[in-house]
This record gives C-alpha cells, structure tokens and sequence, in this order.
C-alpha cells in the first residue's frame, strides 16, 4: 500500500511513519487492488489527532480518532478502518452472490399473496436455499434449529431431500423416487 504521512504541529518521526506503514499494510488482504493511503498527525493542545483516508478497490473510507496519545488514536483510527473495509465487502459479496435480490423478491411476493382476501386460503411462498450434507448431519442441523423441516441436498445421492419433525419425537425423511 502506498503510504504518505503528514505531520501538523509535531516533529516529524521516522519511527511513527514506520508505525503507520505497518498497520496500514494489514489492509493489504482486505483490498485486492493497489491502494492509496494518505495519513495526517496532528497535535492540538493535550490532543493527539490521527486521520487516515484510503482509497482504493473503488472505495474511500475515512477514519479519525483523537486521544491523548498518539500511538492509540492511530490504533483507534485503524480499527475504525477496518470495520468500515469488512463491511464494505461484504455488501458487494451479498450483492453478487444474490441475496439481495432475492429477499426482495421474496417480500414481493409475499405482499402480494397477503393482500388477496377472498376467504380462500392463501399461499405464502418462501424461497430457501439448500446445502449438500449427509442424513447424520441433516438431523444435528435440526436438533439446532427450531424449524419443523429441513431441505438439504444429500450428498451422497445429489438429490434434495426433506427431514422433519414427526409427532412421537422422531424424525422423517422424504427422498425422490427414482
């Protein structure tokens, strides 16, 4: 990461900009492209003021803390850094992966199907998302969860199965016919 450290009424230190560059490359893993990053120390008075702006991977965070000590508030500022960087991230995860999309869909259809009033049982859809997994382990996912049914896809077969809750306490399997 390219660094570059400003210092506003205090010395200028070899061992602070050393600081700064070895906590700023911790960020490395987060931003897969090249980044920018422009850091500004500055005492005031008894404060100590740390502000640091990254750009890069097409986002700009921002973070500035203010403490007593210089050391910390460049801690404090970085860590501000990071959770915006993580949260960053996972916003444009959820996006590609899709999951955005389909809650709204999801409520869509759900608002529509709610707004029918004939005295006709309605239909809720729900969409859900299935994993691979053997029954063993369909039935410790179920022992967690408050859920009556569970959809999985056995990972032995390949084909979607259901395991449910049955009244006596035990536990039920729906498999395709071949």
């Amino acid at each position: 990461m390219q660094t570059s450290v400003t210092f506003k009424n205090i010395a200028p230190s070899d061992h602070l900009k050393a600081y700064v560059s070895d906590k700023l490359n911790r960020f490395d893993k987060y931003l897969y492209n090249p980044a920018e990053a422009n850091v500004v120390l500055s005492v005031e008075k008894f404060r100590h003021i740390a502000e640091i702006n990254i750009v890069g991977d097409r986002l700009a965070i921002n973070g500035k803390e203010e403490t007593e000590d210089m050391y910390s508030a460049i801690d404090m500022a970085l860590d501000k850094l990071e959770k915006q960087i993580k949260k960053n991230k996972e916003k444009i995860r959820e996006r590609r992966s899709g999951k955005y999309n389909r809650s709204k869909i999801e409520q869509d259809i759900v608002t529509e199907l709610a707004g029918e009033e004939d005295g006709i049982p309605q239909v809720v859809e729900k969409r859900i998302e299935y994993k691979p997994m053997d029954v063993e382990e369909a039935v410790m996912q179920m022992e967690l969860i408050d859920n009556s049914f569970l959809v999985f896809t056995n990972a032995r077969t390949g084909r979607v199965n259901v395991l449910y809750r049955r009244k006596d306490g035990n536990y039920g399997l729906i498999q395709p016919s071949s």
